[in-house]
């Protein structure tokens, strides 16, 4: 029975420290159920793809976004308490510029406005960010956004092609990106 109840607690411990992977110092109490992805990247065939929820509404800036259909986009759910976001974000900034076809946009996730605003000054960041992740659930049929961060590719048809599950790298991001617009 000992050794039952040493094997539970040894789980519970590794559970916590899983879940709790990222907890950046921000001001968020949700941080509690944060998993860090891996960096794996997952494509998907052209005929294995889901249609993407519609990516719309209201910004950080109180503007109102709608992706164009037609083109690539690229969806970055991140928070500003998140280690990885802040360390992929200098590389999703400069992308979006090398990238002016490709629609860029970010989901603020588990934060709040006043420190999601700081990270977009500190960082650069041009494209607009979402504050409803409820377009999250959306994607829930297809390649979720399992991790902080998440960055989803989008293809032109507006079906979900690929993921990457934590910090993207500027390879891994470049590579999904032209495979989808090739296409």
């Amino acid at each position: 029975m000992k050794k039952n109840y040493s094997a539970g607690l040894i789980f519970v411990l590794v559970m916590t420290l899983v879940l709790t992977g990222c907890g950046g110092g921000g001001s968020s109490s949700s941080t509690e159920s944060f998993v860090a992805g891996n960096g794996a990247v997952t494509f998907m065939k052209i005929g294995q793809r889901i249609q993407a929820p519609s990516i719309e509404g209201q910004t950080l800036d109180s503007n109102f976004y709608s992706a164009t259909l037609g083109k690539v986009a690229v969806v970055n759910v991140w928070a500003s308490w998140c280690s990885p976001c802040r360390a992929e974000a200098p590389t999703l900034s400069a992308l979006s510029l090398s990238f002016p076809d490709v629609n860029f946009v970010g989901i603020l996730t588990r934060d709040n406005p006043a420190n999601a605003k700081a990270f977009i000054k500190r960082f650069s960041i041009t494209y607009p960010t979402l504050i409803d992740d409820s377009i999250l659930l959306g994607f829930r049929k297809s390649l979720v956004a399992n991790a902080i961060p998440s960055t989803l590719v989008i293809d032109k048809n507006g079906l979900v092609a690929g993921r990457i599950s934590g910090e993207i790298t500027v390879a891994s991001l470049t590579d999904l990106i032209e495979r989808v617009a090739a296409e």
